[in-house]
């Protein structure tokens, strides 16, 4: 071996030396070496995710994406959603990949077999995957734990029976808003004083640690949880065990879709303010500069079922009328569940002024409703 060989020029001869090799046997498939990893492992594992295969591959997730993509269009890989979670989208090779994989397999082993003239290739290959492994766990600061000490977190009721249906959860609440509800019951989550102090994120990680088979879900609520980039720490507690739960006012419909596709999320609740002539007012904007676009595409979003959800307006007697809720139900009828919700002066509004309907009221109002939408039910009723 030559005194000035080094460990970074041979494998940069290495990386590409097979590379040309590859994009060559394989140009006849109008594939490219870039492509060959992802399509074998879709092929030995049929039924993969995107993730699966980003994470088997150790690949950026935009990396696999584009490749991936590439395979679909070519014809050689399938997505189909899942038959239990419409949320999940699995891949498969197609037929057109049974008629040429034993070539590409073949191709493999000749790869392997010039490789592997006059070398231990066997030991070269051990030893090459611990390097992998080293370089995968050691070298890329991508992989270590995820730093969220950035994160506001203005509050956690550590137990709750209401705001998971069904489920004994804990519920996290974001801090910062872009709308200003005048009736909002907790105004410093959204306009955050200079002296507010934010929980310590890896400490409420570590109570849900402890707290493993005691809950059974986590709420993300606001604020508007997905104005911080909260989809990490999402994921960090889906891998607990726990089931998710999102709150959001709707109003950043392509992030709800990204949160939804990531399989993190089990459950959706959207606020629905009012009806759309109301809205402006209704989240404290300027009604000739706000535009409904976003909520709108939110609200179609969840109606094709994707994920499990609900709609929910907090109803005041100041801003809701009975015609109000009906051309609201009116809008997002067909809805899955839709729940009236009894305002309640927290003392701390970003407005005052605005008081509850009775509970006698708010069954009314609940029964007019119902004729739009027959699963209308009232939430949180007390008596004045």
């Amino acid at each position: 071996m030559a005194e000035n060989s080094s460990f970074m020029l041979n494998l940069s001869i290495l990386y590409r030396n097979t590379q040309k090799y590859y994009d060559h046997v394989l140009a006849q498939y109008d594939m490219g070496s870039g492509q060959l990893i992802f399509l074998l492992y879709i092929n030995e594992h049929k039924g993969v995710t995107m993730q699966d295969v980003t994470n088997a591959t150790r690949v950026d997730k935009g990396t696999t994406t584009k490749s991936v993509t590439r395979l679909i269009d070519q014809g050689y890989v399938q997505a189909k959603q899942d038959e239990n979670d419409k949320r999940v989208k699995r891949l498969y090779t197609t037929d057109k990949v049974s008629k040429i994989v034993n070539d590409i397999y073949e191709y493999r082993n000749q790869c392997r077999a010039i490789l592997a003239e006059g070398n231990d290739f066997a030991s070269f290959e051990s030893l090459m995957a611990q390097v992998a492994e080293n370089s995968s766990e050691k070298l890329n600061p991508q992989e270590n734990p995820i730093d969220f000490s950035n994160l506001r977190i203005g509050g956690i009721q550590k137990m709750t029976l209401l705001d998971y249906p069904g489920k004994v959860a804990s519920t996290i609440f974001t801090a910062g808003c872009n709308f200003k509800c005048p009736f909002c019951h907790n105004r410093d989550l959204v306009f955050l004083p200079e002296d507010y102090e934010y929980y310590d994120p890896e400490e409420i990680m570590q109570y849900l640690e402890k707290r493993k088979g005691l809950l059974d879900g986590v709420c993300i609520s606001g604020g508007e949880p997905m104005l911080q980039d909260t989809l990490e720490l999402i994921k960090r507690i889906k891998k607990m065990g726990y089931l998710v739960k999102l709150d959001t006012n709707g109003s950043m419909p392509e992030k709800l879709q990204e949160y939804v596709e990531s399989g993190c999320i089990d459950y959706v609740a959207m606020d629905i303010k009012n009806c759309k002539e109301k809205y402006a007012e209704t989240v404290g904007m300027d009604a000739e500069s706000f535009s409904l676009e976003n909520i709108e595409k939110s609200v179609a979003f969840l109606k094709k079922g994707t994920v499990d959800y609900e709609f929910r307006t907090t109803v005041v007697k100041e801003l809701h009328t009975k015609e109000d809720l009906l051309a609201l139900a009116e809008w997002i009828k067909p809805a899955k569940k839709y729940y009236l919700q009894q305002f309640l002066d927290s003392g701390h509004l970003i407005q005052e002024g605005y008081s509850a309907y009775s509970a006698e009221e708010m069954n009314e109002l609940r029964d007019a409703v119902r004729q739009v939408i027959p699963a209308a039910e009232c939430r949180g009723l007390k008596e004045n």
